[in-house]
């Protein structure tokens, strides 16, 4: 087939109907707490065991790219991300919610989603080859810098307090630590106990920190959920595109990091989110608005996080490398059909991938007038809810998901400590974003770190290894850029004021 033929051949009315459902299915699992993108996908994969490859492929895509969108609604409306790829989008979209903009987030989270997405599709159209040697210049020590630059992201993200967001951060190391080492697999900090040896999961510690403290928060606090002045405007579509052209800098910057993150196996959506974030409010002339409802911030986090559905299909696609967890369940989804990707797959089933391409980006584009509709109905349908109804419902779909990770009580038991923990800690000003980034960027600083260091004494040659590599010199000048900005900028403010 011809490259016009495999497009014809995406829009045929099965592949149509199967990217439609794929994220209808997609965003509604994600929009629901606990149940992440990887779990969408895994749960509906044996439904396409019997389709054609390129089907097949065309519907995984569209509940993936479906799944990611879907986890801005309750990020935004309950302030608990859906998924872990939401994480940064709470700390905008929850404050423009409370104001009574809710519609207006939820349109702008739409809107960057899509652009997002088709960022990340066609750079797997276009670059997937090339991009592809890119993550096959990541070592150890490129991944244990990577997660450095990540941690240095708490300054954005504890807001009011650099001490109270470095304490977060070092509670979420510490919760990381638990169960069997990364390298070695010696057991820490599990007190005796066979439910901590397998460690902390990440979905647990997210349910556990976001969403117990906000039920909390709903049971205890007697003024209603959402504050809405009027009616409710609808799409507001026209505010919201104005918005995103007024941010195009900060909406194609971030979905070129949510791509190049995408790359990078196991990095995953929540670390390409939070950069993007923390580089949108580097860059922003109002970084205190930041935290506070600033549609920024909104940009950022969706456009990044969708970004990474195509990045993250480049080296699974050439390389036979899983960008994250939800691609290697797609990548054995097409071993199943007889699809073996590498190198050669762009010559020898150039059909099934291209037509798989096409496809992705018909999802992505289907995903504006969907989530559009969708949007809109899940703000008037939260805003009519009384919180009697809203905090039970919510309760039920912690636990549920949490015993759904691996059918087990104990993580339950588990999820709950942790919100308690949380809910603690935001009494005292403690973010619980801080928290979950060092949970999540723990166990790749620490694998990269003891690999690196191992590779290193091994070699005679430690320094060179940490700081000898182009590439890990290049992440530690992002890391010190991070970090010092805000202090070098301030200062360069106040001379500028003086003068």
């Amino acid at each position: 087939m011809t490259i016009f033929e495999n497009f014809l051949h995406a829009l045929t009315p099965l592949n149509l109907l199967l990217a439609v459902g794929g994220v209808v299915a997609g965003t509604i699992v994600g929009a629901l707490p606990g149940l992440t993108a990887t779990m969408a996908v895994a749960v509906l994969t044996p439904l396409t065991f019997t389709m054609a490859p390129d089907s097949a492929m065309i519907g995984l895509g569209a509940i993936y790219t479906g799944a990611i969108y879907g986890g801005c609604y309750s990020a935004i409306l309950v302030n608990t991300p859906g998924t872990p790829s939401a994480i940064a989008t709470t700390f905008d979209g929850f404050p423009m919610a409370k104001r009574g903009d809710g519609d207006l987030a939820l349109t702008l989270a739409n809107l960057s989603s899509v652009f997002g997405g088709l960022v990340g599709a066609l750079g797997l159209l276009l670059l997937a080859p090339p991009l592809a040697q890119v993550a096959l210049a990541f070592g150890p020590v490129e991944y244990f810098w990577l997660a450095v630059l990540g941690l240095t992201l708490v300054a954005g993200l504890s807001h009011g307090s650099l001490l109270k967001g470095l304490i977060g951060c070092a509670i979420g190391l510490l919760i990381s630590m638990v169960g069997t080492a990364v390298v070695g697999g010696d057991p820490r900090y599990t007190f005796g106990s066979p439910l901590l040896l397998g460690g902390i999961n990440i979905v647990v510690a997210l349910i556990g920190l976001f969403c117990i403290p906000v039920l909390i928060d709903l049971v205890a606090s007697p003024s209603a959920h959402l504050r809405l002045s009027g009616e409710v405007r609808g799409y507001r579509l026209r505010e919201a595109a104005s918005l995103a052209w007024a941010g195009k800098c900060n909406l194609l910057r971030s979905s070129v990091i949510g791509t190049v993150i995408g790359i990078l196996p196991a990095a995953g959506g929540a670390i390409a989110s939070l950069i993007a974030y923390g580089e949108a409010r580097r860059a922003s002339g109002k970084p205190g608005d930041f935290g506070k409802g600033e549609p920024g911030g909104i940009i950022a986090s969706e456009s990044a996080n969708n970004a990474i559905v195509g990045g993250g299909f480049i080296p699974t696609l050439t390389l036979g490398i899983p960008g994250t967890p939800a691609d290697a369940i797609i990548l054995g989804a097409l071993l199943v059909h007889g699809v073996r990707t590498g190198p050669n797959l762009f010559s020898d089933q150039s059909s099934i991938v291209y037509t798989f391409m096409f496809g992705l980006l018909l999802a992505t584009l289907l995903m504006l007038p969907i989530g559009l509709v969708l949007g809109r109905y899940a703000y008037k349908s939260i805003i009519a809810v009384p919180k009697t109804v809203l905090a039970p419902a919510i309760a039920l779909m912690t636990v549920i998901g949490t015993y759904a990770l691996h059918n087990s009580i104990g993580e339950v038991w588990l999820m709950l400590g942790l919100g308690v923990l949380g809910w603690v800690l935001s009494r005292a000003d403690v973010p619980p974003a801080p928290i979950v980034l060092g949970v999540v960027l723990g166990p790749i600083a620490e694998q990269g770190f003891v690999q690196a260091w191992l590779i290193g004494q091994a070699t005679g040659d430690l320094p060179g290894m940490f700081f000898g590599r182009p590439i890990s010199l290049a992440i530690i000048a992002a890391a010190l850029l991070v970090l010092f900005y805000p202090a070098l900028a301030q200062r360069w403010r106040r001379r500028r004021s003086a003068q």
